[in-house]
């Protein structure tokens, strides 16, 4: 389970400075073997040319079950997107690279639909969204990675063994009330606690699909890479109450006229995809509506999906509203997700509108 000396992985030699340089700076005296990686920074807008120079010098294949994050793209119906071909020309080349180095083409921020860890097992999984969900929903143990350090431990089979991978490092911090919107919760949450490690009561029952959208905006807006839910988290039970107690409500208003409602960050499962169709109704969507999700779930869910195309609305596969440059053509953006709350003003310069998936809906039909 565990490696002391990684000189004999007889690996890249970038891969190992980079593990290398991690174990020194957190002080990690030795590395654990990890079953799967996960790699963020995939979108050619995000990495551009020195990102894409530095991919290619890479050598070796991966040695473990490796995932990839969301493109700049839909790879098939990217002109649909309004991109330009020099933009698909190097995002292809990207995937290109990472395909070679052995890494699965699932271009999605949810590994977890694809091929779930187990509880216990180490990880090395970039995507904040995704560590969140993995760490605090199924208590597999992983650090927030970033990409470069994810692909190095893929290569090389295994990640330093600090932080999160140490049980006494993942006890709660603070006992956080929480009701409301979840995304929201999270969007807050970052902002107010966000080097914590909340431990969450919920005043209802809540949904995996509340769990995940709080997972993704929890990291957006803070250095937060797990949280603990009242009856939810694995290991809720193994740790002593917080006695610091803050309030929280998922409550939050910002209105602008959107000419695009786009759903799905971190991409749709199954059942949201079949949600939207249940609240569209069989009517036809007035404006832009643009759901995005995984290729797995666009293959498991096809008919529910020609069914929303037939109403008008447009799901793509392999990007999202906020790693794409395609939603920088609008003027204001309506999501239900406080992750693209936070990064469509930053990353595409839109204004964002925010509601609930029944309002988002209700916005598109309207």
């Amino acid at each position: 389970m565990f490696v002391n000396d990684i000189e004999s992985l007889e690996i890249d030699e970038k891969c190992l400075k980079i593990l290398r340089a991690l174990a020194k700076i957190y002080k990690a005296e030795k590395f654990v073997k990890i079953s799967s990686a996960h790699v963020s920074g995939v979108s050619y807008d995000n990495i551009g040319e020195e990102g894409l120079e530095w991919l290619k010098s890479i050598k070796g294949k991966v040695r473990v079950y490796t995932t990839l994050n969301p493109a700049g793209m839909d790879c098939e119906r990217w002109r649909e997107m309004g991109l330009k071909e020099d933009f698909y020309r190097k995002q292809f080349e990207i995937l290109k690279v990472f395909e070679n180095l052995g890494v699965e083409m699932t271009l999605t921020c949810t590994p977890y639909y694809v091929n779930a860890p187990k509880f216990g097992e180490h990880l090395a999984w970039a995507e904040s969204s995704a560590v969140v969900y993995a760490n605090s929903l199924i208590g597999a143990r992983t650090n927030r990675e970033s990409g470069i350090s994810a692909l190095a431990s893929a290569i090389a089979g295994v990640t330093p063994y600090y932080g999160l991978h140490m049980k006494e490092n993942r006890a709660p911090t603070v006992l956080v009330k929480a009701k409301g919107d979840l995304s929201i919760v999270g969007y807050k949450a970052g902002i107010e606690l966000p080097s914590e490690i909340p431990l969450f009561v919920f005043d209802r029952k809540v949904s995996e699909t509340e769990l995940k959208l709080l997972s993704a905006s929890i990291a957006a807006t803070g250095n937060i890479a797990m949280f603990h839910a009242e009856n939810v988290t694995p290991e809720w039970k193994d740790f002593e109450i917080p006695r610091e107690k803050v309030d929280i409500e998922g409550k939050f208003e910002k209105i602008c006229e959107p000419d695009l409602i786009a759903i799905g960050c971190p991409h749709c499962s199954r059942e949201e995809l079949e949600k939207i169709l249940k609240l569209l109704d069989g009517r036809k969507v007035k404006k832009e509506l643009w759901i995005f999700t995984s290729r797995k779930i666009f293959e498991d869910a096809k008919k529910t999906v020609e069914e929303l195309e037939k109403l008008g609305a447009k799901v793509f596969r392999d990007t999202c509203m906020v790693v794409s440059p395609a939603t920088e053509r609008f003027k204001c953006v309506m999501v239900n997700s406080g992750k693209a709350l936070e990064y469509l003003p930053k990353k595409r310069k839109v204004e964002v509108a925010f509601g609930s998936l029944e309002n988002c809906v209700r916005s598109a039909i309207e």
